[in-house]
């Protein structure tokens, strides 16, 4: 892959620096959300909580090519 053209490096900082400066107000906009979510529904009815499993995780996959045995 080529590196960057100078033209695209400002594009890209630019953007960064969009985002660094809306990132505070987009955190509050969550937020904000969040607490007016509870207090129009507390108890959300449509929530099922992942199932519980006794069972420890799978196993990883084999390696392709390795030995098992």
């Amino acid at each position: 892959m080529a590196p960057p053209t100078p033209d695209q490096l400002r594009t890209r900082e630019r953007f960064e620096a969009l985002i660094r400066l809306a990132a505070p107000a987009l955190d509050l906009v969550l937020a904000v959300g969040e607490r007016v979510s509870r207090l129009v529904e507390p108890e959300d009815t449509e929530y099922y909580p992942p199932r519980a499993s006794r069972e420890g995780p799978p196993p990883p996959p084999s390696q392709p090519g390795g030995t098992e045995g």
